[in-house]
């Protein structure tokens, strides 16, 4: 089968309907941290961005038994526009998540980047967040990641290198950069992700003005968000758009607001889907 993922069309009041290979939402204990299993490692690394004119940093997260003489598909896990680097480490603890996941040997071996997403000098998540200057930086991130923050890790770490081992996905401020930054990078990715995508999420027909390379192309478009959330909007027309044009994709919602709650059954999900 070339794709992997599924058409969801009807929605009951609070999730997707799903069909036998999508995930199920995460069960109770799924992010508690569990001792007698093995773990993989967390580290902090540092870039030289050209496109910044600074030295930046990333959190890596590196799978149980990594191994450097492997070559390993590179999930980017992008954080909100109040949050950095650590974001996903402070509210999200993806390294128990994805530890737990691989315990079950439901998940691919991978490297999981979680950078800086707001591209500037002064990169911290202070004052207002809302700055003209900070909001543009979200957008310049994708020079950063593209230029600067890929090829970095690609020389770094074992990275496989091909469009096929590379996801991106994010939550609020980072699902609208997974948005448009996946779709509008076909070239680099083959896996997308949006959990709760805030307002910075390019209309539909600027996401997608060409649906049929996004067929071609894409292995993965899972967007997700909590049916109380009042940004679903978003989430929603770009499930629309989806839909009139024909493209597959999985739109999930669930019980819940803008949070971590979503955001980490978000990850839960996606991450069993990527490099198969």
């Amino acid at each position: 089968m070339k794709y992997i993922f599924l058409f969801l069309l009807a929605i009951t009041t609070n999730l997707a309907v799903r069909s036998q290979s999508t995930p199920q939402p995460a069960p109770e204990g799924f992010d508690a941290y569990r001792q007698n299993i093995p773990h993989g490692t967390i580290d902090t690394v540092s870039y030289d961005s050209k496109t910044v004119g600074a030295t930046r940093r990333a959190i890596i997260y590196l799978p149980p038994g990594y191994d450097p003489q492997q070559k390993y598909p590179v999930l980017y896990l992008l954080h909100g526009i109040g949050g950095d680097e650590k974001e996903w480490l402070n509210g999200g603890q993806p390294q128990v998540i994805l530890d737990n996941l691989y315990a079950q040997k439901k998940i691919k071996p991978m490297i999981v980047v979680m950078p800086n997403g707001r591209a500037m000098k002064d990169d911290r998540a202070t004052g207002n967040i809302m700055a003209p200057d900070k909001v543009q930086a979200f957008a310049t991130f994708e020079k950063d990641l593209l230029d600067d923050l890929i090829p970095f890790i690609e020389k770094k770490f074992p990275a496989l290198s091909n469009r096929e081992s590379r996801a991106i996905a994010g939550l609020s401020m980072g699902g609208g950069q997974s948005l448009n930054f996946g779709l509008g990078n076909l070239d680099t990715f083959a896996w997308v992700g949006a959990f709760s995508a805030a307002p910075n999420t390019k209309a539909p027909e600027q996401l997608i003005p060409d649906p049929a390379a996004v067929k071609s192309k894409l292995k993965l478009l899972f967007i997700s968000c909590g049916n109380e959330d009042r940004l679903i909007s978003f989430s929603k027309r770009t499930h629309d758009y989806l839909v009139e044009k024909d493209i597959p994709h999985i739109y999930f919602t669930e019980p819940g607001n803008h949070d971590f709650k979503v955001w980490k059954n978000g990850l839960y999900m996606y991450s069993q889907l990527l490099f198969r």
